[in-house]
């Protein structure tokens, strides 16, 4: 033992776990009466929102969850939400925000798996659930959200939120665990095999996470943020507890629209925004009238599908920042920056741009980043032509897929994190997607797996063969194209097609082009993708209605 081990040891004055908790409490100690959330004509300040945490976590162990239990939430951005990336953990429970644009298949697969104990759901969703809970044979606790600026849907539970959180110890308080290493949420990615994976985060990584939010995006003290990114997104990129580090104030929007968006902007002179491409793309096609009125310097962060440089370069020309940056739901949202250059300012906006476009470096507190052959592992030149895979390690990945050892063994093999993006690695060190090893699509900042997609097809009675690929979209980045191939004898047309996807799929996972025909294979019989994504920038969209 060398000298500066001995007698020097962790104890309670030198050493806390790190958690995200801290923030709200110290957020609530600080500032006290700063706003913390703007919600319709509701406004809570921070000693609020951390009284409303911690009633929920009292009433939660009331309910006698603990450590290592699920409680999901089918919540929109409101305060519900938000309030449970806090009340959830503090009582040692794990948060699983569900993606409401799931359908009821999917949520009973999720609900089942996670082994769900309690399930807080808002009216608008009661639809979904209530065909979920009919797949289950062991149903969750259910607690209504009713938030009182929604009109619609039924209650489903045996009370609402409101009412438990009276159930709950006013003097209860947390913001401390004992192991950083202990699970914090639960979020589910669509993989390649049809069945969404549980990536489990712990505290560590969604503090480690929610600091370099604020530290690659300029954000300083009491920012205020436009809730456009649902927060069930990778708990809304970690940005609930980087809002709680820098005592921001959260402005919530249920449904993203550009009018709701640029009248929230303009009224609480948002400063933060995050969103895919299509919510900027949303913005920027957006009634001229909308942008009247708009102050300069907003900052806009995306990630998703590559945003088109174009996209950037319109929104700079309106006055907003834009920050582009990567990530998956395994690295807790965002890990790469694209992060600007000094000599970028020199540039013409359309110049900048293309830059900007790129993935980029990794960010402030990502660990390690490489572009790497996938076999060997050993790093690709840095001559923005050769192909990679993007490989991650560090704090900011996830702990593993949940009951899922033999993937969560794969994802980690020779000490990275495996993303399954193909990229190349520019001189200056920047990283740029080429392609996706995996065929997911990204359509609106949503993954979909193409092979969930092709699953459904091929169980059509009319369909032989069937195969999904990604087709770019003005608007959502990416949509499904399918190319079918018919049994003799069989008709069928793409709005048929659509109406049985209708059945099966959630509505964003329907293919959005269609080509009936023969479908490219090798000589193997292994369909070329390749060549189907040519293919699907002809096929013509399917006509609405």
């Amino acid at each position: 033992m060398n000298k500066y081990e001995q007698g020097l040891d962790k104890n309670a004055a030198n050493f806390a776990a790190l958690t995200p908790l801290n923030f709200i409490e110290r957020a609530a100690s600080v500032y006290p009466d700063q706003a913390s959330i703007i919600h319709g004509a509701t406004r809570y300040t921070w000693s609020q929102t951390y009284a409303r945490a911690c009633l929920l976590a009292s009433a939660l162990g009331k309910l006698g969850i603990g450590e290592g239990d699920t409680v999901a939430f089918m919540g929109a951005n409101t305060p519900e939400t938000f309030e449970a990336h806090f009340g959830v953990p503090m009582v040692g429970a794990v948060l699983n925000a569900l993606n409401v644009r799931l359908d009821a298949k999917a949520i009973a697969f999720i609900l089942e798996h996670a082994e769900v104990r309690v399930l807080f759901t808002d009216r608008e969703y009661s639809d979904t659930i209530r065909a979920a809970l009919e797949l289950l044979d062991e149903k969750p606790r259910v607690i209504d959200i009713d938030d009182p600026y929604f009109e619609g849907g039924e209650l489903l539970g045996e009370t609402d939120y409101e009412a438990l959180l009276r159930t709950g110890d006013a003097g209860y308080r947390c913001f401390q665990v004992e192991d950083e290493w202990q699970a914090i949420s639960l979020n589910y990615t669509s993989g390649t095999t049809g069945d969404p994976k549980g990536v489990v985060f712990h505290h560590r990584g969604a503090y480690l996470n929610a600091l370099s939010n604020a530290m690659c995006w300029n954000m300083t003290a009491q920012p205020v943020y436009l809730w456009t990114l649902p927060m069930f997104h990778c708990n809304g990129w970690c940005f609930p507890w980087t809002l709680a580090a820098v005592a921001g104030t959260s402005v919530c929007l249920r449904h993203v629209r550009a009018d709701a968006i640029f009248e929230q902007i303009k009224q609480h002179k948002v400063t933060h925004f995050c969103g895919a491409p299509v919510v900027l793309n949303t913005m920027l096609n957006a009634d001229s009238g909308l942008h009247e009125g708009l102050p300069s310097g907003i900052n806009a962060m995306t990630a998703g599908a590559a945003p088109p440089a174009a996209v950037i370069a319109g929104m700079e020309k309106l006055g907003f920042n834009v920050t582009h940056v990567y990530g998956l739901t395994e690295t807790y949202g965002p890990c790469v920056v694209s992060a600007p250059q000094a000599d970028w300012a020199n540039m013409d906006i359309d110049e900048r741009a293309e830059l900007m476009a790129r993935q980029g470096v990794r960010a402030p507190l990502q660990d390690e980043l490489m572009v790497a052959d996938p076999d060997t592992l050993v790093p690709v030149p840095k001559d923005g032509m050769t192909m990679g895979e993007i490989f991650m390690r560090g704090n900011l990945v996830m702990k593993g897929y949940l009951k899922n050892p033999k993937t969560t063994e794969a994802s980690f093999a020779g000490g990275w994190f495996h993303s399954g993006d193909l990229a190349v690695w520019h001189e200056d060190g920047y990283v740029q997607i080429k392609d996706r090893s995996k065929d997911i699509i990204i359509s609106g900042g949503e993954n979909i797996s193409s092979l969930e997609v092709e699953s459904v097809l091929f169980r059509h009675p009319k369909i032989l063969e069937a195969a999904v690929v990604a087709a770019s979209d003005e608007k959502w980045g990416e949509v499904p194209c399918a190319f079918v191939s018919l049994k003799d004898g069989q008709e069928m047309t793409a709005q048929e097609l659509v109406a049985y996807c209708r059945e099966e799929l959630a509505a964003f996972k329907i293919p959005k082009k269609v080509d009936f025909g023969p479908i490219e294979k090798t000589s193997t019989g292994k369909v070329q993708k390749y060549l189907l994504r040519e293919r699907a920038e002809r096929v013509a969209l399917i006509p609405r209605g």
